[in-house]
């Protein structure tokens, strides 16, 4: 038997794009049961789809075979990436697949919109790895448009877009990001462009204190207070700073070098490719090309999670399937697999612990502190060489990377 709150936010999601299906385009009209329409475009034209496939909501049960395929999908775009990276060892994967609940509720059970975006972000990364930068930049706007956690991974991207490009090399990416945003809140922009910006992207919106899974040690006034929001931000930009400077950029020039054009800098180096090393900047151990591209992106959103200001239930799958990459990119010996297996059981066990306790938000927390002291103390920048490690003659930038 279904629980009987499985349906919540089904139907709040239908009833959301049932007023853009009846022709509302004022995005400030759009509501449901939980309340007003606080995702982007992007989110509206995918439920709608499942609104008219699912007959207007009404076959859940359909609905949920069809996550169940998004479930397998969203494993099939992971595994690629880790084969990619050779990093993690095969054992890890049955971890991935069968032993999260809660990951499984999120996904076939619940229907929340969270592993849709995740879905075509962890898409838009198997493309950056194929180098394939400008239609990986459209999927992950359009993960952007589905929900806004993906900003999460926007720190990073943006890095290795300049490492990659320049900053004028950049901008031609970042338009694409922009251009899709645009294109798809279009209708409602023309409509009322205040009320879809101010919904869509409403970073200053107060989150409930009895759904917070990291925070619930704290009275709700503290919970609630702009400052500890403040200062939340601060220790997040603090800690991409550092990861950009010590952790991300290795080499021994400036870090502003990143906004020239990659042949202009010095010392040369080759143009990069997905099948060379990227010894021009191997800033984390030995790491390989697609290695360096997923450890960026995932170490910027785990940042953004440690210093979340909250992290509902459905939150996990933000950074569930990022978890083992992180843990296992550092030099790991015989006897440290089985700390880190633990840590996985008991970050598991915080996420499946309802109500939160204090005692599973503080666990969660200490959990997060030691996957970031290993990504901190194990990825210790080594000194860039200046002469690539490979025999053979770099090849011209793919035309994919352009």
């Amino acid at each position: 038997r279904r629980p009987a709150d499985t349906e919540i936010d089904w139907k709040a999601y239908m009833q959301e794009v049932e007023g853009f299906a009846n022709g509302t385009r004022d995005y400030t009209q759009l509501k449901g049961d939980t309340g007003p329409l606080v995702y982007p475009a992007g989110f509206v034209y995918i439920f709608l789809g499942l609104y008219h496939a699912t007959g207007r909501g009404s076959d859940i049960r359909l609905a949920q075979y069809l996550f169940a395929g998004l479930y397998l999908l969203n494993l099939l775009l992971v595994f690629r990436i880790y084969c990619r990276t050779n990093k993690v060892p095969p054992y890890v994967f049955f971890f991935m697949c069968c032993a999260s609940y809660r990951i499984h509720s999120i996904f076939v059970l619940r229907l929340f919109n969270d592993p849709v975006a995740m879905a075509i972000l962890f898409l838009a990364i198997n493309l950056f790895l194929e180098e394939r930068w400008s239609w990986g930049c459209l999927l992950f706007s359009l993960a952007v448009s589905v929900k806004m956690n993906i900003l999460l991974f926007a720190p990073g991207l943006l890095f290795l877009l300049l490492q990659r490009f320049g900053l004028l090399g950049c901008i031609p990416k970042l338009c694409i990001c922009a251009l899709l945003q645009v294109v798809l809140g279009l209708p409602f922009l023309l409509m009322n462009p205040v009320g879809y910006l101010t919904r869509s992207f409403d970073l200053g919106r107060q989150f409930q204190y009895k759904w917070t899974v990291n925070w619930r040690f704290l009275p709700e006034e503290v919970f609630q207070n702009r400052i500890f929001h403040a200062a939340l931000l601060l220790a997040h930009l603090a800690g991409l700073g550092l990861f950009a400077l010590h952790r991300w950029h290795s080499s021994k020039e400036n870090i502003l070098t990143l906004l020239k054009d990659p042949a202009r800098r010095k010392p040369a180096s080759p143009r990069l490719t997905v099948n060379n090393i990227l010894w021009q900047a191997s800033c984390v151990c030995p790491l390989n090309a697609s290695a360096w591209i997923v450890f960026v992106l995932f170490s910027s959103n785990f940042l953004g999670v440690c210093c979340s200001r909250s992290l509902h239930y459905q939150f996990y799958v933000w950074y569930f399937h990022t978890l083992p990459y992180l843990l296992w990119c550092t030099p790991t010996t015989k006897l440290a697999h089985m700390p880190k297996v633990l840590l996985l059981g008991v970050i598991e066990l915080c996420w499946n612990t309802y109500p939160s306790t204090v005692c599973s938000s503080l666990s969660l927390h200490i959990c997060h502190g030691l996957i970031l002291l290993q990504l901190w103390y194990g990825t210790a920048a080594t000194p860039v060489s200046h002469t690539p490690p490979l025999t053979r003659k770099p090849t011209a930038t793919s035309k994919k990377a352009q």
